[in-house]
């Protein structure tokens, strides 16, 4: 399976503003090629960055910027093979079995227990992901950022994001380790950046996608953690920027299957 992936960001800085971005496929020592190019620019210049290595192989890259800026981001990929399985500690399954700002399992624990009643492991799972995506209607542009699991309940809409943060914050409530993970998806439509849940069970991390956008199969991951708060692909520490344009592309040179929701699968 050979995957082929781009983002293109332009972006506005004020004076004093450091950035970190998360565009670029996380790193998994499975692939048999990673042929990968990040070109960051303003005024024709390269702007220098620091690589920063985050959790399950993610990587974000860091500019601080003295002066107000126009910033042109260009990342492309070439990714081989498949990932393998990576290994998880025991402070990982702590971490995320607990409550999270975006997936507020302590609030949704008698939702859960009321919905899912003595469901466990892989049958828990794949009943969250169903009743997620019966539940919810995906609506571009319906959700704040600022809105969590229980707002994407009561609102009854949202976009991959909200679909995650709700079936992470379900599957926690039961004890069920569950993160939010950023992939590029080959075969999502709109195209963009699309966020997905991994849920531990079985001595693995699987995947599941309540929005049923795209297969799971052709996935890659670019960063994983509690919730969006910790992989958002673009965002500030100190000063502020506006985002004026992204492009996302995502292609696999083989046909994905399309997507069995009641089977389990891990990130490839």
């Amino acid at each position: 399976m050979l995957r082929t992936v781009s983002a293109r960001l332009s972006f506005t800085t004020v004076a004093r503003t450091k950035v970190a971005m998360a565009v670029a496929v996380a790193k998994n020592q499975g692939y048999s090629s990673f042929e990968e190019r990040l070109s960051i620019t303003s005024q024709g210049a390269e702007v220098p960055r620091r690589e920063l290595l985050d959790g399950h192989g993610g990587r974000f890259h860091v500019l601080e910027l003295e002066e107000p800026a126009d910033v042109e981001v260009e990342y492309s990929a070439s990714i081989g093979g498949r990932a393998v399985q990576e290994r998880a500690d025991e402070m990982e399954l702590i971490r995320y079995v607990r409550p999270s700002r975006y997936a507020e399992s302590d609030r949704l624990l008698p939702t859960s227990y009321g919905q899912f009643g003595s469901l466990l492991g892989a049958e828990l799972v794949v009943a969250v992901r169903a009743w997620v995506h019966e539940q919810l209607s995906y609506v571009a542009g319906s959700s704040r950022g600022t809105d969590g699991a229980v707002e994407t309940l009561l609102h009854r809409r949202g976009v991959c994001r909200d679909y995650a943060h709700l079936a992470i914050a379900l599957l926690r409530a039961k004890d069920i380790p569950a993160r939010l993970t950023a992939v590029y998806a080959p075969g999502l439509r709109p195209m963009d950046f699309h966020a997905v849940a991994e849920a531990y069970v079985d001595g693995a991390w699987h995947v599941i996608d309540p929005t049923g956008l795209a297969s799971r199969a052709g996935m890659l991951r670019i960063t994983a953690g509690r919730d969006s708060s910790d992989t958002a692909f673009l965002s500030t520490v100190g000063g502020s920027l506006v985002l004026r344009r992204l492009a996302v592309t995502a292609e696999c040179n083989e046909a994905l299957p399309d997507d069995d929701p009641g089977a389990l699968l891990v990130m490839q």
